[in-house]
């Protein structure tokens, strides 16, 4: 199974990265390396991606385990290397699950199976960088 991309130079720093499904987004350097600050870098689209495979999991979880879930939403805040190649070295993700009746047991464990055994970018991430999380419940 592989999964492509292809990069495209704009201008400046400026990208466009089109996935193998078609779909495109735009990157951008800080301004200090020539950027115009345009888009996301592209440090905060591997943090964005983390985000979205855990979260595509856990809301898959919940909704089999019949979670009346309203939203979910997943922060990220990252830490990096000083020294190059300024990899990730801690991230904590902070999982807000907002619905009705909801058992905690299960969003936990949603949160924990993503983490350890589905999410790929976490455990990609996780060869440098000190993973944790949080969940956080709302009922509605």
């Amino acid at each position: 199974m592989s999964t492509t991309a292809k990069i495209s130079w704009v201008d400046g720093a400026l990208f466009v990265a089109e996935g193998g499904s078609g779909h495109t987004i735009t990157m951008d350097g800080a301004p200090d390396i020539g950027g115009r600050n345009l888009a996301s870098r592209p440090m905060e689209v591997v943090l964005m991606g983390m985000g979205g495979c855990t979260a595509i999991d856990v809301v898959s979880m919940l909704k089999k385990q019949r979670q009346d879930i309203e939203g979910v939403e997943v922060s990220l805040v990252a830490e990096r290397a000083e020294d190059h190649p300024k990899v990730f070295t801690s991230v904590k993700l902070v999982y807000t699950v907002r619905g009705r009746k909801l058992n905690k047991a299960l969003v936990e464990r949603a949160v924990s199976l993503s983490d350890e055994k589905y999410c790929s970018a976490t455990a990609m991430i996780k060869k440098s960088a000190n993973v944790t999380h949080e969940v956080v419940l709302v009922e509605v």
